[in-house]
């Protein structure tokens, strides 16, 4: 599993240039890294992760898989949307299939570039969105609620659960507060995420500065990060345009570029790394011969589960998982020094699977 992170915005922000960016710049990268287009508007990327490679070299892997992401590319957002206004119903079809949102902010300057409110406020535009989300959630829900209470007053167990889920989110919405807000029990999270509430899925804020700008931000970033923070949503600065630069550059020429522009790496890899932290996702790899592969398990993820997210053979049939650490792995020079060195562990079922692991994992066919 990856995970699938939809890309909204007012129009003229900047956010189908910063798709089109990322997914070229995933395209330009190694064969290793493949890219591919679903469709016109949705981008199916590799996810770096330079300790890929090291593993494959060291396990002389003849392919290298990494993991992977979706950015859907959703369509611009005008106020009204809620009430179908502009692409509203299409809008709002698409984002209820993402796994987390990515805001993307306009945080420049630009007299030839119109804003559709006549005024550069990326916090306000980021509140328009959220309102929109809110007001679509809340009507989903109260159209939904009407027969869910009827069947709870007669008793039925299950609609009671639901109806009370439901309200928890429909008390958040009306007060003007997204439904992720919600105070849950662990045992009501899964149910309550079935509810297919849009402003329930986890935000980043994706501030597009000027090209100056891209390293540490600007006032009007600092704006959204104080935002961010407030809200424990993800935060990242990024410039479309050089992403676009970077996208047509070769391998070899891409990190002197952005070391001249003070960053360290592409745009695409910061907003992967802030949607693993967001979706609390972790790497484990797989390495042999043949290939080394990344996988992507949720935190605490314990080893069945890992193994189920290569077949659910391995799930259903798991003896134990043959574990090295990654830093062990590459420091001992693979499998057989980790060994040698006592570094080579047996877990079971209950062992929780840590970033990084290089696991084999063992089962009944």
């Amino acid at each position: 599993m990856g995970f699938k992170c939809g890309i909204v915005g007012l129009p003229n922000v900047g956010k189908s240039t910063l798709f089109n960016a990322l997914t070229q710049t995933a395209a330009a990268q190694a064969a290793n890294y493949p890219f591919c287009t679903i469709e016109p508007n949705v981008g199916d990327v590799a996810v770096p992760d330079a300790r890929l490679e090291k593993l494959a070299a060291i396990a002389k892997s003849a392919e290298i898989i990494p993991t992977r992401i979706t950015f859907v590319d959703i369509a611009g957002l005008v106020r009204g949307a809620s009430k179908g206004e502009g692409l509203g119903n299409q809008f709002l079809a698409n984002i209820r299939e993402v796994d987390a949102i990515a805001h993307v902010l306009r945080c420049f300057e630009d007299g030839d570039i119109t804003h559709v409110e006549n005024r550069i406020d990326p916090v306000s535009d980021a509140e328009t969105v959220e309102t929109e989300l809110m007001l679509a959630d809340l009507d989903s829900l109260e159209r939904r609620i009407i027969p869910i209470e009827k069947k709870a007053k007669s008793g039925e167990k299950e609609s009671k659960e639901q109806f009370a889920l439901m309200m928890k989110a429909i008390t958040l919405l009306r007060e003007g507060r997204p439904a992720r807000y919600a105070d849950l029990t662990p045992e009501e999270r899964t149910p309550y995420a079935q509810l297919g509430l849009m402003t329930q899925k986890p935000v980043m804020y994706v501030c597009n500065v000027d090209e100056g700008s891209a390293a540490h931000g600007n006032a009007f970033s600092k704006r959204v990060e104080d935002m961010a923070r407030a809200q424990h949503a993800g935060f990242v600065v990024i410039s479309a345009r050089i992403e676009e630069e970077v996208a047509q550059l070769a391998p070899a020429e891409r990190t002197e570029f952005l070391s001249s522009l003070g960053l360290e790496e592409p745009g695409l890899n910061r907003m992967i790394r802030t949607g693993y932290d967001l979706l609390g996702l972790i790497t484990y790899f797989t390495a042999g011969p043949k290939e080394a592969r990344a996988w992507t398990v949720t935190k605490g993820a314990r080893a069945p589960q890992a193994a189920g997210v290569i077949h659910t053979d391995f799930e259903k049939g798991f003896i134990r998982a043959e574990t090295i650490a990654y830093e062990d792995y590459v420091t001992l020079n693979g499998e057989a020094g980790a060994r040698d060195a006592g570094k080579f562990r047996l877990e079971g079922k209950d062992y929780i699977v840590a970033d990084g692991d290089v696991l084999h994992f063992r089962f009944n066919a």
